[in-house]
């Protein structure tokens, strides 16, 4: 395993990390299971932003005896309320919540205090300006966190954060699908064959531009939506209509300025070990470049759900995430198979009791259209 710099907190993480979000549909002995192998293959760090009770004992269960060997980033505003995640930035909320988090973790401190999940300019501006990030600040001065971290998807925000002198280092969502556009403006002659390069040529203005703020800055990147959700692992799903294999991914992100540790999900520990893989893997494996060179279309990626859950809460109950998983499965079969109509019929709620409120989506950092998408997980799922 290599260890890369974060940025100036003088911490080296490993540059595949533990993404733990899907450990949360897992039991106490599968966490165990997953956060052996890591810590076995050599990875040192982990983010915790998930607020569900279960997922946080059971990492914290794990990790007795051995807290110290890992870095781990834990999120600030991320709230368990009603049997559901909720982020917030209501004190009387968040505090209890950050406190739970120490609790289960079985730690009195985190490393990297996350300002968990900002991606509109104007909150990011009245965080910054009011008695939530004086919080943070005093978790900072007591030592209960090491570091101060934001998460975001948006490039703006994260440049504001990378430019404020406060903010240490940033979690951000970096793939090819996010951060890649046609090398030209007219899209006729590009889809007529114009080729992605190796580069940062091909890279969104201003997501070209937050990498090399970040750099200058000394301001440390560690990666969400690496795999975008696991869709870029088959053609059918993939905005570009071809399949990257994970190390082709890994090595597109790792070769982002200022990008640390990129933090992979894991359900089992053989995804542990085909993300470890790229330590041991060759240029020709790593190649993304050729392979998207010769793609048949491209897409920028929004609108696409990465199963991220921050659409949560919603009133009637769904877990959005699962119920479009499980249609984006549904979808890509000729015939849906039982398995998935069993899976979604267990569910405590499923798309059919969507009220259309529109919530989720106004909190969808992708721009998905879920209630749309409700409805056609009806009609394959139902």
């Amino acid at each position: 395993m290599e260890y890369r710099p974060l940025g100036k907190t003088g911490l080296r993480v490993s540059e595949i990390g533990l993404g733990a979000e899907w450990l949360e549909r897992h039991n106490a002995g599968e966490v165990r299971a997953v956060i052996d192998t890591c810590e076995q293959e050599g990875i040192n760090i982990l983010d915790c932003w998930m607020s569900e009770p279960n997922v946080r004992s059971n990492i914290g269960a794990a990790l007795r005896g051995r807290r110290e060997r890992w870095i781990i980033q834990g999120h600030i505003g991320s709230t368990w309320q009603d049997g559901q995640y909720v982020r917030t930035r209501d004190l009387s909320k968040v505090r209890p919540a950050f406190e739970d988090l120490l609790t289960r973790l079985q730690t009195d401190y985190i490393d990297l205090g996350m300002i968990h999940f900002v991606d509109e300019r104007a909150e990011y501006e009245r965080i910054m300006q009011g008695e939530y990030i004086e919080y943070v600040r005093q978790l900072k001065r007591s030592g209960v966190i090491r570091h101060i971290g934001l998460s975001t998807h948006n490039p703006q925000v994260a440049q504001m954060a990378a430019l404020s002198g406060e903010i240490e280092m940033l979690l951000f969502s970096a793939n090819p699908a996010f951060d890649l556009l046609p090398p030209c403006e007219d899209m006729l002659k590009y889809l007529e064959g114009a080729a992605y390069e190796e580069s940062l040529g091909g890279i969104a203005l201003e997501r070209e531009m937050l990498y090399r703020i970040c750099e200058q800055k000394g301001v440390g990147i560690t990666v969400m939506k690496g795999y975008a959700g696991g869709r870029l692992f088959d053609a059918a799903t993939s905005p570009f209509g071809v399949a990257l294999t994970p190390v082709q991914c890994l090595h597109y992100a790792l070769t982002r300025p200022a990008v640390a540790s990129v933090l992979v999900g894991y359900d089992t520990p053989e995804h542990v070990r085909a993300a470890v893989a790229y330590e041991t893997a060759d240029e020709k494996e790593k190649d993304y470049a050729s392979v998207l060179a010769t793609a048949p279309h491209h897409a920028y990626g929004f609108g696409q759900c990465t199963y991220c859950g921050h659409c949560a809460p919603c009133p009637a109950g769904i877990d959005i995430a699962m119920v479009n998983k499980l249609c984006d499965l549904a979808d890509m079969q000729e015939t849906v198979p039982a398995t998935l109509r069993a899976h979604y019929g267990q569910l405590k709620a499923n798309a059919g009791d969507c009220i259309a409120c529109g919530g989720c989506e106004q909190r969808c950092p992708f721009g998905v259209p879920v209630i749309q998408r409700m409805e056609k997980a009806k009609l394959l799922l139902g």
